[in-house]
């Protein structure tokens, strides 16, 4: 009975587009049936086949010395499907002859941290990582994220494992695939691989306030994990720390998110944590996303640091250690925080292109061509420090906060998260913010058969022609994307997105009056490409 569901199961084998699973240098899908319109692309064979891929992927690159096979680890965030993934993973690496490591729920940098970590009671260090995630996508979505020792996969890795899973999963049999279920027992191993990574985080606010044991003790500090991946930092770091943590919430993983997303920059979240820090009169609250690599925070007046906030506070710590260092970030940041880092701090500001990866693989090559760079961050809360292996991890960056916090009350120097407050003291923050979606529409005939990409590109260059006889705009001298222009006290920039067919519009300027001048522009610019929806952009010019 039990041959003729699994020859059931392999028969039901649909064809599959493994590249559209490609979500820049992360691979997402739809996991979970029951949405309308989103049919399942991450099913349990699917999965299957690209855990096979890796375990190619990776035999390409590293050699068993012939003492044991390699061995991959395998973690995951509190989505529903989670375990159904783990489960389907694991007979791919298995089935390719691999030791399997769960390490069940975990965190993504965790994962990575994995690949270093010198301990043979956790089966450490692994040959490479795989994190099951989807980050803050709805409920029924998941996906993975792929490590070495040398860092996070990139885009063309990606691209190469989904070509080999395509070709595996269209050779699959079932001879081949009950193999497989027959290997994972023999392969699996389970460990608590969190206890190590957080230990380190423990380790690293002692020493920062000279191996004082508690050097937390009387900070009050709430945790917001939405739900997700984050909760154990309550616990497992700020209790062991001395820290008061009463009024944490949403710490239980509950991969339905029934209270607000698990997203830093989701302002329903943001709002949950502010008023948690408010009602419990706390010193600081802190918020993860879902898998723990980005956070951001809150002070006790109930002031966010988060996004351009959040990057002036780490820069500010960052270049207290090292003077002078360029500070690397994503494109959507804003002329006042240029203006911090370089006049305030000392520092040098390289804004390049959005996308975590971009952010934190410039920061590397500018090191490597010989200028000093020891922070890649977005604004979206991915922050990555040369000192961490450049891993974007949002538990080290709120360590590097709580090593402020402890520092700073040893010294004398300041108590409670006004220290922080102060850090960022002349950050000149704009009064209008807005971020704006131009989408292309594909069939229009306007695009005559070509891609979203080229047309996008034709807007993109129009509006750069049309910029050059506007006396009272000026063109950004240095841009790595987009149309980044600067008038009316404020700033726009007009971009394309990395993946889907629209042209984000982001402007922020000290006045609705000057925001609305700096939208009439790109209006007037672009209004005669009909494939694009402008939509957005009129109402908020009209002021609806």
């Amino acid at each position: 009975m039990e041959a003729v569901q699994f020859v059931s199961a392999a028969s039901a084998f649909e064809k599959v587009d493994f590249q559209k699973l490609q979500n820049g240098s992360d691979i997402r899908g739809v996991a979970v049936a029951g949405v309308e319109g989103e049919p399942v692309s991450l099913t349990e064979r699917v999965a299957e086949a690209i855990a096979a891929a890796f375990a190619a992927w990776l035999c390409d690159r590293k050699k068993s010395d012939g003492s044991r096979p390699l061995r991959v680890s395998i973690g995951h965030d509190s989505r529903i499907s989670a375990q159904t993934l783990q489960d389907a993973v694991s007979r791919g690496l298995a089935g390719a002859g691999f030791d399997v490591i769960q390490y069940g729920l975990a965190s993504t940098p965790a994962m990575f941290n994995s690949t270093l970590t010198e301990d043979e009671d956790v089966f450490c260090p692994v040959d490479g990582s795989i994190m099951i995630t989807a980050s803050h996508l709805p409920y029924n979505r998941n996906g993975l994220k792929f490590f070495t020792n040398a860092g996070g996969l990139g885009k063309a890795d990606i691209k190469d494992i989904l070509e080999r899973a395509a070709i595996i999963y269209d050779n699959f049999s079932n001879d081949a695939l009950k193999e497989s279920e027959l290997a994972v027992s023999a392969a699996v191993r389970k460990a608590d691989y969190m206890n190590i990574y957080t230990a380190n985080l423990v380790e690293a606010v002692r020493r920062a306030a000279g191996n004082i044991e508690k050097p937390l003790e009387g900070f009050h500090i709430v945790v917001d994990a939405g739900n997700g991946a984050g909760g154990f930092f309550m616990g497992k770091v700020l209790e062991p720390l001395g820290a008061v943590t009463s009024g944490s919430q949403f710490l239980e993983p509950d991969g339905l998110f029934p209270n607000h997303i698990p997203n830093p920059e989701d302002k329903a979240a943001m709002r949950a944590l502010t008023q948690a820090v408010l009602e419990n009169k706390a010193d600081l609250g802190i918020i993860f996303d879902t898998d723990v690599d980005r956070s951001a925070a809150v002070d006790s007046s109930g002031r966010e640091f988060n996004r351009n906030r959040l990057i002036a506070l780490m820069s500010a710590i960052v270049l207290e250690e090292h003077p002078g260092t360029t500070i690397v970030t994503d494109s959507v940041t804003s002329d006042g925080l240029t203006a911090f880092i370089e006049n305030k701090l000392g520092g040098k500001h390289h804004r390049f292109k959005r996308g975590y990866k971009n952010v934190i693989d410039e920061a590397i090559r500018l090191n490597f061509v010989g200028e000093e760079s020891h922070l890649a961050i977005e604004t979206s809360g991915h922050g990555a420090l040369k000192e961490n292996h450049w891993l974007d991890d949002g538990a080290y960056l709120m360590v590097k906060v709580l090593n402020k916090l402890a520092s700073a009350r040893v010294s004398g120097s300041g108590c409670g998260s006004k220290v922080l407050t102060d850090m960022v003291d002349g950050l000149e923050e704009a009064e209008v913010a807005v971020e704006l979606r131009l989408k292309i529409d594909q069939n229009h005939a306007d695009l005559k058969g070509g891609s979203f990409r080229d047309y996008g590109e034709a807007v993109l260059k129009h509006l750069e022609n049309m910029i050059t006889s506007d006396s009272k705009l000026n063109r950004a001298p240095v841009n790595y994307e987009g149309v980044r222009v600067s008038g009316h006290g404020g700033w726009f920039l007009l971009r394309l997105s990395l993946h889907d067919p629209v042209l984000p519009l982001n402007i922020e300027a000290p006045s609705l009056e000057e925001a609305v001048k700096l939208g009439l522009a790109v209006l007037a610019a672009v209004k005669e490409f009909a494939a694009l929806d402008t939509s957005a952009l009129d109402k908020f010019v009209q002021g609806l």
